[in-house]
């Protein structure tokens, strides 16, 4: 039995130091007082003293404690007995149901697969997200990152996607949840959705509740990753990973290396924050014989994209799907900008010819619209060329277009959300860009599902430009026969 000695206590930071034989990296240690309060091994201090993390309540710990070494590390059960379970960081119940009875434990620390294992899928995901399917496309076992500040409306797509993917289609996927530093109350609400769905039973909550230490918050997301791993391995079904919120993971390891005086990094963050996003998401990858589709929530501090800790994250996305402050306080929802948000899947070979060159058409559209902006702010649209006003009322139908009511958020807008399938989306942007829709004003295109809810406004509007042009056709015949008679007066006598 290897002993150590706590030399100091410092927060969520324990010292123990070591005379004899020393621990590894991860290692859990107990107290030998009481083996309810326990740490893990996180770095070394000195040649004989080791950082540890506290994974309990450590009050009371004191200089001179004697711990024990496990020479294990942390575990946690895995199984179909986590399905339509909530545990926490540690594999512990959260939800009342009582001891979960995993026949399997498994380290929530492990090696990334061989290159060789890693599979790269190609088939699109679709979520029933106007803006997301047309403009950053999903493929099955990609990673896609929402990005946006405080208020803008990450976690409603977050829970829209989980209720289209998940809620509509429950025998496809197992789905694996990780709340990093979330709200008690969102878990809570996302919990009871799940159970009133009927889908619980397919998915498992991990939560890392805003309240806890950093050194559970950091683990948290260790352990959401090894029960995506199993689920992937050994069910034979396709696994789909959420995560809210990546930042808070990257927050709680610099809290830890500010408790340990570690030098940070010019950004401000902790030195190793590159590290520990690779040893995260290297991990979340798939194989030839499942994949593992991993959506992110990133919060962005102050908006501020070019922040350390955001940036770390960029590398290891296929998709980024960008939140705008300004576009949500203009009232358009969800808020993504639709030129800032990009995707490597939106090429011809995924997505197909008429998609790919539609969405380049429209992106070509709203940049030419954000180049008339200034203008139209200093002087007017009206006072725009003829054939720039068309570009600039089209970018705002198509803007407009991609507004969108969630099911998720049904109880606060009183409107019924709707899924739109791909091919919709991209038929009625194909029609806005070739101005089969241009009789319409922008607003009609508010929070509509598919055109088909504006076809009876479009309908009128032909008649009545048909009825005025008919009018005018007869009005003009009129002006014609009276022409003659006027003609054949004599003219006035000269002056």
């Amino acid at each position: 039995m290897v002993i150590g000695k706590v030399v100091s206590v410092k927060g969520q930071i324990i010292e123990v130091e070591f005379t004899g034989e020393k621990p590894r990296i991860y290692d859990v240690l107990i107290s030998k007082e009481d083996p309810t309060i326990k740490m893990e091994v996180y770095t070394s201090a000195t040649p004989n003293s080791f950082y540890c993390l506290a994974l309990t309540n450590v009050v009371q710990l004191h200089h001179g404690s004697d711990v024990v070494n496990t020479a294990q590390p942390i575990k946690v059960p895995v199984g179909i007995e986590l399905l339509g379970r909530v545990i926490d960081t540690l594999g512990e119940p959260q939800d009342g149901l009582g001891e979960i009875k995993a026949k399997e434990m498994r380290p929530i620390i492990s090696k990334d697969l061989n290159f060789a294992d890693v599979h790269i899928p190609s088939d699109l995901l679709e979520t029933g997200i106007k803006a997301v399917d047309f403009f950053t496309p999903i493929v099955k076992g990609g990673k896609v990152g929402l990005f946006g500040g405080a208020g803008v409306g990450k976690t409603v797509i977050i829970s829209e996607i989980i209720h289209n993917l998940v809620i509509l289609n429950p025998e496809r996927n197992v789905t694996v949840f990780t709340g990093v530093g979330e709200r008690t109350r969102e878990g809570e609400e996302l919990f009871e959705t799940l159970k009133e769905s009927k889908v619980m039973q397919g998915v498992s909550l991990i939560y890392g509740s805003m309240g806890e230490n950093p050194a559970l918050r950091f683990r948290t997301a260790f352990t959401g990753v090894t029960l995506a791993e199993y689920f992937r391995d050994e069910t034979g079904k396709d696994v789909l990973f959420f995560i809210d919120n990546i930042f808070r993971f990257a927050q709680s390891g610099y809290e830890l290396s500010t408790l340990i005086n570690a030098i940070p990094s010019e950004g401000g963050y902790q030195s190793t924050l590159t590290s520990e996003m690779a040893s995260f998401h290297e991990r979340l990858v798939s194989t030839e014989k499942n994949a593992i589709t991993t959506f992110e929530a990133i919060y962005v501090p102050a908006d501020d994209l070019t922040d350390s800790g955001v940036q770390a994250i960029f590398p290891y996305l296929d998709s980024g799907i960008i939140l705008s402050r300004t576009i949500y306080q203009e009232g358009r929802f969800p808020a993504i900008d639709l030129l800032g948000s990009s995707s490597s899947s939106l090429n011809f070979d995924t997505v197909g010819k008429l998609h790919y060159e539609t969405a380049l058409e429209a992106q070509t559209l709203l940049k030419k619209a954000m180049a008339l902006e200034r203008i139209v702010s200093l002087i007017g649209e009206s006072e725009l060329s003829a054939d720039d006003q068309v570009t600039y009322k089209r970018s705002k139908f198509l803007k407009n277009y991609m507004t969108q009511n969630f099911t998720v958020v049904e109880a606060q807008t009183e409107k019924k959300g709707v899924f739109v399938s791909v091919k919709d989306t991209v038929t009625d942007v194909r029609a806005i860009l070739d101005g089969k829709v241009d009789p319409l004003v922008p607003e009609d295109f508010l929070f509509i599902g598919t055109l088909k809810d504006v076809e009876e406004k479009l309908n009128a509007k032909k008649q009545q430009l048909q009825a005025a042009a008919s009018l005018s056709s007869s009005l003009e015949n009129q002006g014609g026969v009276s022409t003659p008679s006027n003609s054949s007066a004599q003219p006035a006598p000269a002056s």
